[in-house]
């Protein structure tokens, strides 16, 4: 069981079966925030945060959750550095996906998230949440702004 993983989004969509739930994960060192789609790949709703502990754990809690779902494809935030280069976040972030691959077939694709936490924690402020509250929601809105980047670029393929 070898999951396609795959930078390019256009092969990404064509092994998707249609109307799936799509998953969007950011992926951070103590958490992974987590956000689904509807069937129609339209919008990306922030739903769940992982705490970290260790990867077997990570990954049985994370396909537990995407199974209950019924997600068909994964959409990993790729932390790229302003100039566009990959530094040791992205490895790890890869070394995650390869790592995942090999417990599930879904396939995973990447999403640019530079800014994506910045984009989550101006949503939460312009809503008037508190900072306790936005501390809590972050990483599953940041995952929401991943996935919703990846469903409008998915739409315009």
């Amino acid at each position: 069981m070898a999951a396609l993983i795959t930078d390019d989004m256009a092969e990404f969509a064509a092994s998707l079966p249609p109307m799936s739930p799509l998953a969007g994960l950011d992926f951070g060192d103590k958490t992974i925030g987590v956000a689904i789609s509807d069937r129609l790949h339209s919008v990306a709703t922030p739903t769940d945060t992982i705490r970290r502990k260790k990867f077997t754990l990570d990954a049985e809690a994370l396909l537990k959750l995407l199974s209950q779902r019924e997600v068909k494809g994964i959409v990993l935030g790729l932390p790229r550095n302003m100039d566009g280069t990959e530094g040791p976040r992205c490895q790890k972030t890869r070394a995650f996906a390869r790592n995942l691959g090999q417990l599930t077939d879904l396939p995973i694709t990447f999403w640019d998230e530079r800014l994506s936490t910045v984009a989550a924690d101006r949503a939460m402020l312009e809503a008037d949440m508190s900072r306790a509250k936005r501390a809590e929601k972050i990483d599953q809105v940041a995952a929401g702004v991943i996935l919703q980047g990846a469903l409008d670029r998915l739409r315009n393929l």
